[in-house]
């Protein structure tokens, strides 16, 4: 086990003056503490002894049931009965990986994939082996290569830390695919609802219910302090993931579940995610322009990226021999903090990566951050160049040869 890449860079942004383009935090902007007030209240006028009392691990019913209701509008037939209700999604990636892996077994991921996934996976010591992916996400053809592997791990939906998403026609190719090999897929959707130019296609789960795990969250429509997610499995896997959850943490806690089902059972979510959309969408857009204005696409410098269609993340090739750790001791420098791209590797890493987060900063903050960090690439381009001297000598040496 070692140490979150990322929460150990959080620390650099605690410094005065840094413009953090790193935490994959959601704007606190966005929480609806008007709405968390008046459904705690509730909660403790009509079922207190019952909201501080132990509870069911599969979780609340109610909740469980408007659960499975949203599964429905997106296409997943599926129970309440099948819905386990997890401290945040994080702790389903942990469940997964306490009833799925075993010490050697093959665990098929994306190239990049989720850091916090591969820090859930690791302690059960399984071998990881990355699916070649392009643009668009994981290659079908690739899950031959996967074969015996206990599960892929995927996130369809403007994927942390790339934020590509994953076409329908791709979709059910994968599920073709992994049902073939005989591959599950645990399918991780925490910005699915994040979208900001149209809706994503169906999950996967769609495609392949018995196939799959599902794994959501409420920590980016409503409030990552919760901790409330959820995990949707096959029966004979379900009843297996309650008993880790109940070895680990005996329940979500009740308190929490009861006032988010106050929350979202009268459609609260469909007025307030909309307002989410529309202030990350102009954060969104503002780091796509700051990067075509700063950021070279041509000559020594070239980097490369996508503007994704949702989510929370850019991710940035960095020009080939490029650090991105030694980059950001440069950007820290001046002003302006990172993730570097490498802890998001199972594999090869690819050190000339990273990712940047634009939803807890505003559009001029995004604008000086990049200038920054342009000006951070030069610095190190610079420092690698030979002293001009140098290189004279070097043209004059090579001519005498």
């Amino acid at each position: 086990m070692n140490p979150s890449a990322i929460r150990e860079i959080l620390k650099l942004t605690e410094l005065p003056g840094i413009i953090s383009l790193a935490g994959g935090l959601p704007s606190a902007l966005t929480f609806p503490v008007e709405a968390v007030r008046e459904a705690t209240a509730r909660v403790l006028r009509d079922t207190p002894r019952e909201a501080l009392q132990y509870a069911a691990s599969e979780g609340f019913g109610p909740l469980r049931e408007w659960v499975a209701g949203e599964m429905a509008r997106q296409g997943v037939a599926v129970s309440a009965a099948q819905v386990l209700i997890t401290t945040g999604s994080q702790q389903g990636l942990d469940l997964v990986g306490k009833v799925l892996i075993d010490a050697g077994s093959r665990v098929a991921v994306e190239s990049p994939t989720y850091l916090g996934a591969l820090q859930a996976f690791v302690p059960y010591e399984p071998e990881f082996v990355s699916v070649a992916c392009d643009d668009g996400g994981p290659l079908p053809d690739a899950l031959a290569t996967s074969a015996g592997a206990r599960f892929l791990y995927a996130l369809p939906n403007f994927q942390n830390p790339s934020g590509r998403s994953i076409d329908a026609r791709r979709r059910a190719d994968l599920a073709r695919a992994a049902a073939s090999a005989g591959v599950p897929i645990v399918e991780d959707n925490p910005y699915g609802d994040l979208w900001y130019d149209a809706p994503p296609p169906a999950p996967i789960a769609s495609h392949w219910r018995e196939g799959t795990i599902y794994l959501g969250s409420f920590s980016k429509v409503l409030a990552p302090g919760l901790r409330l997610g959820y995990a949707i499995a096959p029966d004979g896997v379900f009843a297996k993931l309650v008993q880790a959850k109940q070895a680990a943490d005996l329940h979500t806690p009740g308190f929490n579940q009861r006032i988010v089902h106050e929350i979202v059972r009268s459609g609260f979510l469909d007025a307030h995610v909309p307002t989410i959309r529309s202030r990350y969408r102009v954060q969104r857009d503002a780091m796509q322009a700051a990067l075509a204005a700063h950021l070279p696409t041509e000559g020594a410098l070239a980097c490369r990226w996508q503007m994704p269609g949702g989510g929370m993340f850019f991710w940035v090739e960095l020009p080939e021999g490029v650090d991105s750790e030694a980059l950001l001791v440069k950007a820290v420098a001046r002003g302006v903090a990172f993730v570097p791209g490498a802890p998001f590797f199972a594999g090869a890493a690819r050190a000339n990566t990273l990712r940047l987060s634009f939803v807890t900063v505003d559009a001029d903050a995004i604008e000086r951050g990049i200038v920054a960090l342009a000006a951070a690439l030069r610095d190190l381009r610079e420092e690698a160049a030979p002293p001009r001297a140098a290189k004279k000598a070097s043209r004059r040496a090579e001519v005498a040869r």
